[in-house]
């Protein structure tokens, strides 16, 4: 029987989405792990929304707290506000209470991708924050750490991400994510696909 992975993000202007989708193909190149890509629900009202600026959300389903107990392992993704995770994806985890007290999500695994307005806006700090909600449930976490190889070391490009997780930087929210962000994206969803096929036992 397949593993599944659950790549479950929230994404304001697109960026973490693109990253999102690079990691679905990644993951989708490990056999044996079949890969479902969600969102979780806005929060801020449409008005909000066209104010700044958003585009429309795509047609990913929404998934709902009780839907992650399906799943085998996951990547979680989500823009930073203040060098943490966007309120939209805490308040779906605020929401997975009922899964906390039976420990539904207990030994799965579950890494992170985000993205940054800034080099200096939570490029380490968003996952490192977000660590704390694995924890609670009883995930293991898995970053990628220097899996990506040179990637890694890049220093003549701006390249998001970090050992934590494939990351990238908005900037003004005009900036799209590199070439490299996407590889290191696609690398991630490759790891944690074949790390979660091991611990279903499927390998």
């Amino acid at each position: 029987m397949a593993a599944k992975l659950y790549i479950v993000y929230y994404s304001t202007y697109g960026h973490v989405e693109k990253l999102a989708q690079e990691i679905k193909k990644g993951a989708e190149s490990v056999e044996g792990v079949e890969v479902k890509l969600w969102q979780v629900p806005e929060t801020l009202p449409e008005d909000v929304l066209g104010l700044m600026g958003a585009p429309p959300k795509s047609d990913v389903p929404v998934i709902t707290p009780a839907e992650l107990s399906e799943a085998d392992g996951f990547i979680f993704g989500f823009p930073t506000r203040f060098g943490m995770m966007a309120g939209q994806f805490k308040a779906f985890l605020d929401a997975t209470g009922g899964l906390w007290r039976t420990q539904q999500l207990a030994g799965k695994p579950a890494g992170l991708f985000y993205s940054t307005g800034s080099q200096g806006g939570g490029q380490e700090t968003t996952p490192l924050t977000a660590i704390t909600q694995l924890v609670h449930h009883g995930m293991i976490f898995v970053p990628i750490g220097y899996t990506f190889g040179a990637g890694m070391f890049e220093m003549e490009q701006v390249k998001g991400g970090s050992p934590y997780g494939a990351g990238t930087f908005a900037g003004d929210g005009s900036r799209q994510p590199s070439e490299i962000e996407l590889a290191q994206a696609f690398h991630q969803g490759m790891y944690t696909a074949g790390i979660t096929k091991k611990l279903k036992g499927t390998a």
